[in-house]
């Protein structure tokens, strides 16, 4: 008789009683995608402190953004935001901000569910993206986006990143 864990995965709207785990979640997230491209001692400054107190206030926008949380059995392993578009030269009217899934959660699906709880299905929009992030490249190659060409660089942790821009018509 072979025992299988059962792990319940849910995808659900951001609540304010989340901020503390998403403010952990969101710098070890940070750390996993960025050490790559970000120096270590940046990536230090990071304080789950500091990105709990971003939560509270994202947690708290109106109808227009979509910020939702995965866990897996409970606890919070990755979670996505998008909402109005913030650019003056935006592509479509709805951009998606950010979605981060823990490492040991990659390739389970439910950086999936967390796309689909942020952006509807054939929904019009666009993300940056760090242009030396090759995985998330092709997530969002998979959910019909592709490259117009756009980048910039930006402060990052008190570094640079250059993000490239992908859209979905």
């Amino acid at each position: 008789m072979s025992t299988e864990a059962h792990t319940e995965i849910i995808v659900r709207p951001v609540r304010d009683v989340d901020a503390e785990a998403l403010g952990r979640v969101h710098a070890q997230c940070w750390h996993e995608t960025y050490d790559h491209l970000i120096s270590k001692a940046a990536l230090e400054r990071i304080s789950p402190r500091r990105m709990a107190e971003l939560w509270t206030n994202w947690a708290r926008q109106g109808d227009d953004f979509r910020m939702s949380a995965a866990l897996v059995d409970g606890e919070i392993v990755g979670f996505v935001g998008s909402g109005p578009a913030r650019d003056k030269d935006a592509p479509a009217l709805r951009e998606l901000y950010f979605i981060y899934l823990l490492d040991a959660y990659h390739g389970t699906g439910i950086g999936q569910k967390l796309f689909d709880a942020a952006v509807y299905e054939s929904e019009p929009c666009y993300l940056w993206v760090a242009d030396d992030n090759p995985r998330a490249h092709r997530f969002y190659q998979r959910n019909g986006f592709a490259l117009d060409g756009e980048s910039h660089t930006e402060p990052f942790l008190g570094e640079k990143l250059t993000e490239v821009r992908f859209v979905r018509p």
